[in-house]
C-alpha cells in the first residue's frame, strides 16, 4: 500500500545526515531541530503557531483539553472514520455525536450538522479525510452562529487547500480554532516512527496548548494546570524538516496517480472513483473507490489471491464500534456510514507508483469485479 523504502532511498543521505546530527548533539528531547520544524511547518500551512507532540491522537486530545471544556460537553464527529477522534472524546469524559457524511466525498455532511446541535454543543470536528477539506465555510458559519469551537483533524489532509467564497485560500487546519496532525510514517508528510502536530492561530490558545502538552507547565517545575507529556521526539523532528522539503512534489506524485487511476477506471461503471469537493484541492493520502454491487468483500479476497494490496477504511461506523455502544447508537442512524463501509475499498497510493504498476493493479481489480458480478 505504500512504499517507503524507495521514498527515503531517493534522499537517503539527506535522511542519515538529518539523524546522525541530532545523535552527535545528544540533543534527544526538544533539541533544535524541534523548534525549526515548526517554525518550517508553520511558514508553509500558513499558521501562526505550530506545535509538536508525540502523535497525532495526542494532538486531538490536547486540542480539547486546552478548550476547558465543561463535563457535559457534546462533541460533532462524523461517524465514517477512524477511531482517534470519538476516542479523545470519550477519554476525556465528554460526549461524542455522531453526524452522517456524503456518499460520493467520504466528507462529513454540513447539513446534518445543524440538527445535531443542542444546548451541550461545545465543538464541532470536522475530519478532511482521505486527503481533502471537508466543507468548511458552512461549518465555520454554523459555528459562529452557535458559539462553538472548531477543530480539525487534518492527520490525512496537511497542505490540502480550500477556497473560500471570497476567495480566500487556507490549508488543512489552519481555517478554524485548533488542527491537528499526525506524522505517521504512511501519511503524506511522515516521519520514522510516531510524531503529531497542533496548529493554531490565537497566541492565548497556542500557549495553553503548548503547556498542557509539556506536563502543564510554562516554566520548569511550576505546573499551572493538569497537562500531558507529549513531545515531538527530535530525531522524528530531522526527518521531518528533510521530508517537510519534498511535500509539494510528494502531494503532486500523488495526484498524479489518482489521475492515472481515474483514466484507467473511467470504462468502468461498477467501479465509482472517489469524488472531490469543489473548492478543496485533493491530496490523496488515500484513493478509496466505491463497488456498489455488493461484492467488495469478494473482491478484496480476490485481490489478496493476485497478491494485490488492497484496504478497507473503514469496515465499520464509529457508532457500531463495540467501545462506543454506552452511547446506544444501533444500526440504521447513519446510513451512509453503514452503505460507505459496506462498499468501500483502497487501492496502493504513494509517491512511488509508476503507471506500469497501477495498470496491473487495475488490471487485477477489473478482473475481481468482473468475476463477482
Amino acid at each position: 500500500m505504500v512504499d517507503l523504502v524507495t521514498q527515503h532511498q531517493k534522499i537517503q543521505a539527506e535522511l542519515e545526515d538529518a539523524i546522525l546530527s541530532v545523535v552527535r548533539s545528544a540533543a534527544y528531547i526538544k533539541g533544535p531541530d524541534v523548534k525549526l520544524f515548526e517554525t518550517e511547518l508553520a511558514t508553509a500551512i500558513g499558521a501562526n503557531h505550530v506545535i509538536g507532540c508525540a502523535n497525532g491522537t495526542d494532538a486531538l486530545q490536547v486540542a480539547l483539553m486546552a478548550l476547558d471544556l465543561p463535563a457535559d460537553a457534546e462533541i460533532i464527529v462524523p461517524s465514517f472514520n477512524y477511531v482517534a477522534t470519538a476516542e479523545v472524546i470519550s477519554l476525556l469524559k465528554l460526549t461524542p455525536v455522531f453526524v452522517d457524511v456524503h456518499l460520493d466525498t467520504y466528507q462529513i455532511d454540513v447539513a446534518k450538522i445543524e440538527a445535531a446541535i443542542t444546548p451541550k454543543t461545545k465543538v464541532i470536528m470536522p475530519v478532511h479525510l482521505f486527503g481533502q477539506c471537508a466543507d468548511m465555510e458552512p461549518i465555520l458559519a454554523l459555528a459562529a452562529k452557535h458559539n462553538l469551537y472548531v477543530i480539525e483533524d487534518t492527520a490525512q489532509a496537511i497542505s490540502a487547500e480550500y477556497t473560500f467564497s471570497d476567495g480566500t485560500v487556507k490549508k488543512a487546519g489552519t481555517m478554524g480554532h485548533v488542527g491537528t496532525t499526525s506524522f505517521f510514517p504512511s501519511k503524506n508528510l511522515g516521519c520514522m516512527g510516531d510524531g503529531g502536530a497542533i496548529f493554531c492561530n490565537d497566541d492565548a490558545l497556542a500557549d495553553r496548548l503548548k503547556t498542557i502538552a509539556n506536563h502543564g507547565q510554562r516554566q520548569l517545575y511550576l505546573f499551572e494546570r493538569v497537562g500531558v507529556n507529549s513531545r515531538l521526539d527530535t530525531i522524528q523532528a530531522a526527518v521531518l524538516r528533510v521530508k517537510l522539503r519534498y511535500l509539494d512534489g510528494y502531494n503532486a506524485a500523488r495526484q498524479k496517480a489518482a489521475d492515472t487511476y481515474r483514466e484507467l477506471l473511467a470504462p468502468y461503471s461498477d467501479i465509482i472513483v472517489p469524488a472531490t469537493v469543489s473548492n478543496s484541492t485533493h491530496v490523496y493520502h488515500q484513493y478509496v473507490l466505491r463497488l456498489a454491487k455488493g461484492n467488495r468483500n469478494q473482491v478484496k479476497k480476490l485481490m489478496d489471491g493476485y497478491g494485490i494490496p488492497t484496504m478497507i477504511y473503514y469496515p465499520f461506523p464509529l457508532n457500531l464500534q463495540e467501545a462506543f455502544a454506552y452511547l446506544g447508537q444501533g444500526e440504521g442512524l447513519f446510513p451512509i456510514s453503514e452503505q460507505l463501509c459496506h462498499e468501500v475499498i483502497a487501492l496502493p497510493m504513494h509517491t512511488e507508483l509508476s503507471h506500469e504498476q497501477q495498470a496491473r493493479i487495475v488490471e487485477h481489480l477489473v478482473k475481481a469485479v468482473q468475476a463477482t458480478l
